[in-house]
């Protein structure tokens, strides 16, 4: 070959180099491509036996979880909506109940009051029966009295009788007689007719203030009379709000466990359908990454095989100035390489 170079004068020792240079990095070229294809085909008989095990026969049907849901969410907000009438009709019930007591307490103090006039009145009362009872007194001493004023009287006319004698007249020429009798008659008279006075005034007196205190005390007891039972309605109504606030409680109570529950419930079972689609969606971003891998992987290649075709020609166009000047006995092993890695 040297010998070749030297008599035609068309190729120099840097051109064989290059032309080995490109010999050597095309064969390790075609093996790069070579393992390279072998490991891409490797990866996709990978993915495809992945697909083939993994891969479902359909994609899951969330419908029936989002109908769930829906309905879940539609519970909550009834019963959201119901809690929220629930605690006005409680709050209410709570105003009513207090409007109910402090009516209940001026009802307390009313009969407090009652209470007290009623025992001022039977004091009262007590005083003007002792008044009466004096004046009772009073009036039999009177009569007792004038009893004894009566017999005092008789005693003593009978007494004159006796010593002026039955049948005496006596007639004084100096002045006119006086009628004894007729005086006491008139003196008698007089004193019971004032006797029959007074008592009859203390009697009309103790009489019209005993119809006073009797009609205040009547009234005072229909008034406490009628001021109980309104107090007795009045428990009964605080009673039955108080039950009907217990029960609106108990409710609000249950009804707020059974939405807890029902979060709970619903909450676990919303995890694990967010547990499924995170596991999905992470199989996706694997898929994703592997596909975008292969891709860079594939670009890589036709970088490589556009760079590859690109030497090739360079050395065709080589090999193809060196055949013009060259005899094919001179290159046999370079035409033979170079068809080889064309086959390849």
């Amino acid at each position: 070959i040297n010998h070749g170079w030297k008599n035609t004068g068309l190729l120099n020792i840097n051109e064989k180099e290059t032309l080995q240079h490109l010999n050597q990095r095309l064969s390790s070229y075609l093996e790069r491509v070579r393992s390279l294809e072998q490991e891409n085909a490797f990866l996709e008989s990978k993915i495809c036996d992945w697909y083939a095990n993994n891969a479902p026969s359909s994609l899951p049907d969330f419908s029936q979880y989002f109908r769930n849901i829906q309905e879940l969410q539609n519970m909550i907000l009834s019963t959201t909506i119901e809690n929220a009438r629930l605690e006005r009709q409680i709050d209410n019930a709570q105003q009513t109940a207090n409007s109910l007591r402090t009516r209940y307490q001026m009802e307390i103090n009313l009969r407090n009051s009652i209470e007290g006039d009623i025992a001022e009145l039977s004091r009262a009362l007590n005083e003007f029966n002792i008044a009466g009872q004096d004046l009772e007194r009073q009036v039999q001493c009177l009569q007792e009295e004038l009893f004894q004023v009566k017999s005092n009287h008789a005693g003593e006319v009978n007494f004159l009788q006796q010593q002026l004698g039955a049948r005496v007249n006596v007639e004084m020429n100096a002045a006119p007689s006086v009628d004894l009798n007729q005086v006491l008659s008139e003196i008698r008279d007089e004193y019971e007719n004032l006797m029959d006075r007074n008592l009859m005034e203390v009697e009309n007196m103790f009489l019209t203030r005993s119809a006073e205190l009797n009609q205040e005390v009547s009234f005072g007891a229909e008034q406490l009379q009628s001021n109980t039972n309104e107090i007795i309605d009045l428990k009964r109504s605080v009673q039955a709000l108080e039950i009907e606030l217990q029960s609106e409680i108990s409710l609000n109570n249950a009804l707020e466990s059974t939405l807890a529950e029902t979060e709970a419930t619903f909450g676990a079972q919303l995890a694990q359908l967010q547990c499924l689609i995170d596991n999905i969606e992470a199989q996706l971003s694997q898929i994703r990454s592997d596909l975008e891998r292969q891709n860079y992987e594939y670009q890589l290649l036709m970088d490589q095989k556009n760079h590859l075709e690109m030497e090739i020609s360079t050395y065709k166009y080589l090999l193809e100035g060196l055949d013009t000047h060259v005899p094919a006995h001179h290159f046999p092993g370079a035409k033979h390489v170079f068809h080889h890695h064309m086959k390849c």
